[in-house]
C-alpha cells in the first residue's frame, strides 16, 4: 500500500537521516547547474549570485513551514488540496504536480541519454529507452525502503564528481578570468530581481518538500525544516551546484545549454564526467518518478476510481516520459512549465495562507473525508481566478516587465483571493484525536502516535 490517498500512519514514517539521504537526491539534478548558468548569461555572475542567496533565504523559510506542517499531519499534496480546493481541486492539483514531474524526469532523463549519445554515439532514441528502463526499476521502491540507502551511497560520489569537475577544468583550461564579470541588462528590472525570478520558476519544489515531508516524523520537524528541506539542503542545491556550473562553462566557454552541461563534465573527465552524469541523474530521477506515481495515483483514484498498486503507475510514468522524449520536447516543454508554474506558485501562495491562519491550532487538522468535502470550494476559485490572470500575464507582450513580474504578481493575487474566500467560507478542522477507523481514507489516529 503506497498510502498515496491516505493519512500517513506514524509506524510509517521514516528516520531524519533516511529521509535526508532520500530527499538530497534533488540536489545532484543537472538542472540546478544549468539555472544558475543561465542567470548568469543573462544577468551575469555578481547579479545571480545576489538572486541566488535571495533564493537560498525564500525557499529555506517556506519549506521550513511547508515541511513542518506536512510531517505534523501526514498529508500528500493532494490530501491537502482536498482542504484547500474541494475535491475536484485537489484532482488537478495532483495532476499538475504528476505532469511536472513527468516532464523534469524527461529533462533529466535526457540529459543522461545525450551524455551516452556524446560519448558512445548510436540512436538518440535507443538511449531514450535505456535511461528510462533502469530508472523504472530503481523508483519501484520506497523512500521507506531503500531510495534512501541508494542516493546515500551515490550522495558522496556525486560531491566528488563536483571537485573532480572544478579541478580538472582548472588544469586544462586554466583558472577563467573573466568568470565573474557581468552581462549586459537583459531587461528593465534590476540583475539580480531577474535572477530571483527565474528561480521563482521552480517552486514546484515546494509540492516536491510536501510529499516527502510527509515521510517524517513530527518530532523531527525541526530538523526536517532546516537541514533535510531548508536552508541547508538549498545552500547546496543552488549555491554549490550554481557556482560549480558557473565556473566550469566560463573554463570551457561553453553556451548554457542542456548539451553544454554534458559537454563540460565529459571534456573535464572524460569517463569519468559520464559517471558523475549517470550517479547525479539516477539520483534526481528516483524522486521524480516516485512524486510522478504517487500523484497519478492519487488523480486515477479520486477521477476514475482506480485503486491499483504504485509499480503501475512508476511504469505508466516512465512510459509517458519516453513517449515525450520522441518528441520535439524542448519546443513545448518551458511552455507548458511556465504555465504549469503559474498554478503552483498560487498553491505555494494559498497553502502558506493557510497554514499561517491555523499555525496556532496545533490540537486540530484538516478535515479530508471525501463525504464531509465540496466539489469545489471557494479556494479552488480563487486559485483557478490566480493562476488564469497569471497565465495571461505571461503571455501578454504589451509590458514586458509585467510579464517578468508574473511569479510574484500570481502569489500576492493567489494569497489574497485565497484569504477573502477563507473567510468566506472556512475549511473545517478536526480534533487530532476525533477519529473513526472506518471513515474513507482517514485514519488520524495512527497518525499521532509517537514517531
Amino acid at each position: 500500500m503506497s498510502y498515496s490517498n491516505y493519512v500517513l500512519p506514524a509506524r510509517m514514517r521514516a528516520g531524519r537521516l533516511s529521509l535526508t539521504m532520500a530527499w538530497w537526491a534533488v540536489f545532484s539534478a543537472m538542472f540546478w547547474i544549468y539555472i544558475a548558468v543561465a542567470s548568469a548569461g543573462a544577468v551575469g555572475v555578481t547579479n545571480t549570485l545576489i538572486g541566488m542567496a535571495l533564493t537560498i533565504a525564500t525557499y529555506g523559510a517556506i519549506n521550513t513551514v511547508l515541511s513542518r506542517y506536512a510531517a505534523r499531519t501526514g498529508l500528500t499534496v493532494s490530501l491537502f488540496s482536498r482542504t484547500l480546493f474541494g475535491l475536484v481541486g485537489s484532482a488537478l492539483a495532483s495532476l499538475i504536480f504528476a505532469a511536472t514531474a513527468i516532464y523534469y524526469a524527461v529533462f533529466e532523463g535526457s540529459i543522461i541519454a545525450v551524455a551516452f549519445h556524446e560519448y558512445f554515439g548510436g540512436s538518440i532514441m535507443v538511449w531514450y529507452g535505456v535511461v528510462v528502463l533502469y530508472a523504472i526499476p530503481l523508483a519501484l521502491g520506497g523512500v521507506q525502503n531503500w531510495l534512501d540507502k541508494l542516493n546515500g551511497v551515490l550522495l558522496p560520489l556525486y560531491v566528488a564528481g563536483l571537485v573532480a569537475v572544478v579541478v580538472a577544468a582548472t588544469l586544462i583550461k586554466g583558472v577563467p578570468t573573466d568568470w565573474i564579470g557581468d552581462a549586459a541588462a537583459s531587461s528593465a528590472l534590476p540583475g539580480w530581481l531577474t535572477s530571483y525570478l527565474i528561480y521563482m520558476g521552480v517552486y514546484i519544489m515546494m509540492m516536491y518538500t510536501f510529499d516527502y515531508a510527509r515521510l517524517g516524523r513530527e518530532k523531527d520537524e525541526k530538523f526536517l525544516g532546516t537541514v533535510t528541506f531548508g536552508w541547508v539542503f538549498y545552500a547546496f542545491t543552488f549555491g554549490l551546484n550554481g557556482l560549480v556550473g558557473i565556473y566550469i562553462m566560463s573554463a570551457w566557454r561553453i553556451e548554457a545549454s542542456e548539451t553544454g552541461v554534458v559537454q563540460a563534465f565529459i571534456s573535464s573527465l572524460g569517463l569519468v564526467g559520464l559517471l558523475v552524469i549517470l550517479i547525479s541523474q539516477t539520483r534526481i530521477n528516483t524522486a521524480n518518478y516516485f512524486l510522478a506515481s504517487e500523484n497519478l495515483s492519487a488523480f486515477a483514484s479520486r477521477v476514475f476510481r482506480l485503486d491499483l498498486p504504485r509499480y503501475v503507475w512508476v511504469i505508466l510514468s516512465g512510459a509517458l516520459a519516453f513517449l515525450l522524449m520522441l518528441t520535439d520536447v524542448l519546443s513545448y516543454l518551458l511552455k507548458a512549465l511556465a504555465w504549469q508554474g503559474v498554478f503552483v506558485t498560487a498553491w505555494v501562495a494559498i497553502a502558506l495562507v493557510y497554514i499561517g491562519l491555523n499555525w496556532k491550532k496545533q490540537d486540530l487538522v484538516p478535515d479530508i473525508r471525501p463525504a464531509n468535502l465540496k466539489a469545489i470550494s471557494p479556494g479552488a476559485v480563487a486559485w483557478v481566478f490566480a493562476s488564469a490572470v497569471g497565465i495571461v500575464l505571461t503571455e501578454q507582450t504589451v509590458w514586458p516587465v509585467v510579464s517578468q513580474l508574473t511569479p510574484l504578481i500570481t502569489m500576492a493575487l493567489a494569497a489574497g483571493v485565497y484569504y477573502a474566500a477563507y473567510k468566506l467560507s472556512p475549511p473545517r478542522l478536526i480534533s487530532s484525536i476525533e477519529t473513526d477507523a472506518a471513515d474513507e481514507e482517514l485514519d488520524l489516529a495512527i497518525t499521532r502516535q509517537a514517531g
